[in-house]
């Protein structure tokens, strides 16, 4: 199911996410409305926050758009380690509608985290999966773009 998608300055952006401890059928439902919320805004990724809901997960695909959907579904992340080496990229959120910010990243990030089916996982992420993954590990921690980059 499409869900609607909170702009800021709502308040459920500014939420510290829970950790998910159930993935029963609700969850499972929580997983698939974000897949579809993401995909029917052409996002590359979306947390829980973003259509209010207050549990540590989110979903990312960045792919899609050139190639084949291969869509992850992220819980319980943390990044265990990171590149010492920083870049400066271009992001858009879709909770800041046509916006565009400059924002500092590592370059790879290693992240573990739970699939939607409760199996830990733990991946390095290059290049963009490492920016969509952080940007969205934000969002799961109440912050926005806007509060480290320089708008466009």
């Amino acid at each position: 199911m499409i869900r609607e998608i909170h702009e800021a300055p709502s308040d459920a952006l500014r939420v510290a996410c829970t950790r998910v401890a159930e993935f029963g059928d609700e969850f499972q439902s929580l997983a698939d409305d974000l897949l579809d919320t993401m995909y029917a805004a052409e996002g590359r990724g979306l947390a829980a926050p973003q259509i209010g809901d207050d549990r540590r997960v989110f979903v990312m695909d960045a792919r899609w758009k050139t190639g084949d959907k291969a869509p992850i579904v992220v819980v319980n992340p943390e990044i265990v380690e990171a590149a010492p080496m920083q870049t400066v990229g271009e992001e858009a959120c879709l909770s800041i509608p046509g916006k565009v910010y400059r924002v500092q990243r590592p370059l790879w990030v290693d992240l573990r985290w739970m699939s939607r089916s409760g199996v830990l996982t733990t991946e390095r992420l290059v290049g963009q999966e490492a920016m969509i993954a952080c940007h969205e590990l934000d969002h799961l921690d109440g912050r926005l773009i806007l509060d480290h980059g320089t708008e466009v």
